[in-house]
């Protein structure tokens, strides 16, 4: 079989808004905010893998360690000549624990970092010459449709990470009951989900002492600089992470140290000292919780995994 990646264009929606719309519609905001979805420019994503590689970001390191145990178990439950479909395709070696132990015919990949997909989707083709593989460059958070052709015995959508935590649980819910009509009737989700912790492990995890998550945050200002033209001065900002109890999660922000202006074409945004740009949420469940929103957006999680310490779990979530 050939090695080379099935590449399908999503990405462009002529009635959706932009980087540009997005950027000066946050910044408009009394309380200004954007979308963790424009983290993940090319350098943004290479940022983010070596924060999976930092000593306190337990995430990937324990969701590894889940999957390696139950590779076997969820190959059995998925069957043979599946087709697994990747939210957010990463370089990490979680998927390639699942390659090996599935075996299915087709691999799809989807991601809003165009380089970054086909980099690591290429690698898959050429690491396994027997799956075919395809690369849909595409907003999962707003729509995932699977191409024409790409099809299997039975599908798994493979979302890691716990990057269902990004969404608020309405929109996690939303996102779920969307993704079941997007996938084929009987299909199944495999998903990463964090678990509510001490609020020290959780912390450290996202104020890693080498700096590599507060260069991923402000990284989205790089990202204006270079693709907005805007006028902004990165080293204005901090890096600042909390866990809001109340609302348990994780709350990312970009601080203003002194009082500035962003500006965006002939758009004016003005920073007090201190005010904040908000850029990511990351929410913590319970086991129990997460199983509650996955039946309100119509599928069962019929089984679930965790580590021994209680840090994370993975759901397989069924429709049928």
């Amino acid at each position: 079989m050939s090695s080379a990646v099935r590449f399908h264009d999503q990405h462009v929606d002529a009635a959706g808004p932009s980087f540009r719309d997005d950027v000066i519609a946050g910044l408009s905001l009394e309380r200004k905010r954007l979308s963790p979805k424009y983290f993940y420019d090319e350098r943004g994503s290479r940022l983010f893998e070596a924060i999976c590689r930092q000593p306190e970001y337990y995430l990937t390191r324990t969701e590894e360690g889940i999957l390696a145990a139950a590779a076997e178990e969820i190959a059995a439950l998925v069957g043979p000549e599946s087709l697994l479909v990747e939210l957010g395709s990463g370089a990490s070696r979680k998927v390639r624990l699942l390659l090996e132990a599935m075996r299915p015919s087709r691999y799809l990949g989807v991601d809003i970092s165009r380089d970054f997909l086909l980099q690591s989707t290429r690698r898959l083709a050429a690491d396994y010459p027997w799956l075919e593989v395809h690369a849909a460059w595409a907003d999962f958070s707003e729509r995932l449709r699977v191409p024409a052709g790409v099809e299997g015995r039975r599908a798994v959508a493979f979302f890691p990470g716990s990057s269902i935590g990004n969404f608020a649980p309405a929109e996690a819910e939303a996102f779920l009951a969307r993704l079941r009509q997007a996938l084929p009737p009987g299909s199944g989700v495999l998903i990463g989900v964090d678990l509510v912790k001490d609020r020290r492990v959780l912390e450290a995890a996202y104020n890693d002492a080498a700096g590599v998550t507060a260069a991923f945050n402000l990284n989205l200002l790089e990202r204006m600089r270079r693709e907005l033209g805007a006028s902004v001065e990165p080293g204005n900002f901090r890096h600042r992470a909390f866990f809001d109890a109340a609302a348990s999660r994780i709350e990312m922000h970009l601080v203003s140290q002194c009082p500035q202006t962003l500006v965006v074409d002939e758009h004016r945004f003005a920073f007090a000292r201190g005010e904040t740009l908000h850029t990511e949420n990351s929410c913590k469940y319970s086991r129990e919780g997460f199983q509650a929103l996955a039946g309100r957006a119509g599928y069962r999680s019929s089984v679930v995994w965790s580590d021994a310490e209680g840090l994370f779990s993975v759901h397989y979530l069924s429709s049928d």
